[in-house]
């Protein structure tokens, strides 16, 4: 029986950016016309955000930030060294990359052979990261040469195939030339302090932007636009039973693995109830409490209209982790919440016993 190792963690692109940009999200939703000016207006804020704000926005909770995320990431990069996996799977989200107009899966294995990965190369038309300096100051020469694992990959998809997911894949990608970046940056932070990546990597995308994948591109839009919605994503239960299936499989093969989940929790951006300004902490924190508890039920009642309505699309990416980790009998061994107001995004990072 395999081992498997469990992970979470945020794959949030500002923290690329130096810490005078990182909140950029929220002053470009500042300048939307849809919102009134006195929600937009900083002294109207709640106290915690006004005090995150500050007089000079944000910079040095910017900073703050950065130092709380990065600790977070060496905590679960130790933790992933120390495990040694003979690969790694991440569970993220295709924001517009690879999932375009001509094909929109559920989820996608990518069961790519090595690739060379160009961080600043490649992601320039993705994260937000469009002619911007990155924090490392690295140029378009950076990348990794990401070693592959089709023979995981193609026993995977069988295996969910034979368990009753009719699971799509690809050999290579379609549109973007490598990675989307919630696998890039996951990998990217992982690294923060640029020791190599050399594990290999199976990354497995999933459409967590359903309704706005295409009529958004999967970002932001102005507040009140009219939109012409797509058909949804793959529900949240749908999404655990998948990664329970993987889970299942993979703990019957020969192979050591870690499980990784790869994305913030609720959007600023995505979350109307708070007028797109801040993420939706209190719905946030209900699922954290319930991630602590190994409380699967509270996940799995979760509907698709529940997370769109708080903004935690991309938590699509964390379900099958709580699937596997359910299946497997894992106890959440450690896990933080940093919390904040005006950096988009509330960030959770977790490490699950091996099982």
């Amino acid at each position: 029986m395999a081992e498997i190792l469990g992970l979470g963690l945020s794959h949030y692109p500002p923290l690329c950016l130096p810490d005078e940009m990182m909140s950029g999200i929220l002053r470009l939703t500042l300048k939307d016309a849809g919102i009134p000016a006195d929600v937009k207006a900083p002294e109207n804020w709640p106290e915690a955000m006004q005090a995150e704000w500050s007089t000079d926005l944000g910079l040095k909770a910017a900073a703050r930030h950065r130092e709380a995320l990065v600790g977070e990431f060496r905590k679960v990069r130790k933790a992933l060294d120390d495990f040694n996996p003979d690969f790694v799977l991440i569970w993220g989200d295709d924001q517009y990359e690879n999932f375009k107009e001509d094909i929109i899966p559920p989820f996608t294995v990518c069961a790519y052979d090595d690739m060379d990965v160009y961080p600043w190369k490649h992601a320039q038309g993705s994260s937000i990261m469009q002619g911007k300096p990155n924090v490392w100051g690295e140029g378009p020469d950076k990348h990794y040469r990401l070693k592959g694992r089709r023979d995981i990959a193609k026993h995977l998809v069988g295996g969910l195939i034979n368990a009753g997911f009719d699971m799509s894949y690809a050999y290579k990608p379609l549109h973007h030339e490598s990675l989307a970046h919630a696998f890039t940056n996951a990998i990217l932070y992982l690294d923060y302090d640029r020791v190599g990546w050399d594990y290999p990597t199976v990354t497995v995308p999933i459409n967590c932007y359903g309704r706005k994948v295409i009529s958004a591109r999967g970002f932001m839009t102005d507040f009140g636009s009219k939109m012409d919605y797509d058909p949804p994503g793959p529900s949240p239960a749908r999404c655990m039973d998948m990664g329970a299936a993987s889970a299942k499989i993979l703990r019957d093969s020969p192979w050591r693995v870690a499980l990784i989940a790869s994305s913030s929790w609720s959007h600023a951006f995505l979350c109307d109830r708070t007028w797109r300004l801040r993420p939706d902490t209190p719905a946030d924190r209900e699922l954290y409490r319930a991630l602590r508890a190994n409380d699967f039920t509270t996940w799995r009642r979760n509907t698709t209209e529940d997370f769109e309505a708080a903004g935690q699309q991309e938590l699509l990416n964390w379900c099958p982790l709580l699937g596997a980790m359910e299946a497997l009998g894992s106890q959440p061994e450690w896990s933080s919440f940093t919390e904040t107001h005006i950096f988009n995004s509330n960030k959770v990072f977790t490490v699950y016993r091996s099982a």
